[in-house]
């Protein structure tokens, strides 16, 4: 997984409220078995309406989402975060994100940022009055910063150190590979054992 320390990116204000996982990446999506190709099933139906923000010209390449309230809802589908992440985004902020949703985005390297919503709401006057403004999402100074907002954020400090590491739950485990190979190693030969492919 790759470190996340700070990402400063143009945004895209998404002003709708109870988004779910079925509506980020519809299931038909799901079929497929790695977890790269989703960006085109980013708000599939949604984007099939041209004056759809995703399709604006102006937020080609925009890299942090800014969602209204309750970000997420639904099922559990992984997707949801992959499908993001394959578009691009590198953060997304809201007031309020589904627990699920938020846990699968922090394990695969996807900040999600909770701001009181009327900071929010001063984020989508900021980026829609001035699609070209940057937001910093800065993790070492858990702030988000974009033209005079500066805005302090909390996160599990366990979350924000695997995130600042790059660290996914393979490679936690991995950090422990010569314990591992050990345990293995004094193991009777009777016994199950981990083989290397």
């Amino acid at each position: 997984m790759e470190a996340f320390t700070t990402h400063t990116g143009r945004a895209v204000p998404l002003r709708r409220s109870n988004v779910d996982t079925d509506q980020i990446i519809p299931a038909h999506w799901l079929k497929k078995v790695t977890r790269d190709g989703f960006e085109d099933g980013l708000f599939e139906a949604w984007r099939k309406d041209p004056e759809f923000v995703l399709n604006r010209p102006e937020r080609r390449g925009a890299s942090v989402l800014v969602a209204g309230p309750d970000f997420g809802t639904g099922s559990s589908r992984e997707h949801a975060v992959w499908a993001l992440q394959n578009y691009g985004f590198k953060a997304v902020v809201s007031s309020r994100f589904a627990d699920i949703f938020r846990g699968n985005s922090l394990k695969n390297g996807l900040l999600t940022v909770v701001l009181p919503q009327e900071t929010v709401d001063a984020l989508w006057e900021l980026t829609e009055a001035d699609p070209a403004v940057e937001v910093t999402v800065d993790l070492v100074a858990r702030q988000v910063r974009a033209g005079s907002i500066t805005a302090d954020f909390d996160l599990d400090e366990n979350a924000r150190w695997r995130l600042l590491e790059g660290l996914d739950d393979i490679g936690l485990t991995l950090r422990h590979e010569p314990d591992i190979a050990a345990f293995e190693a004094g193991r009777p030969s009777f016994k199950p054992s981990t083989a290397q492919i």
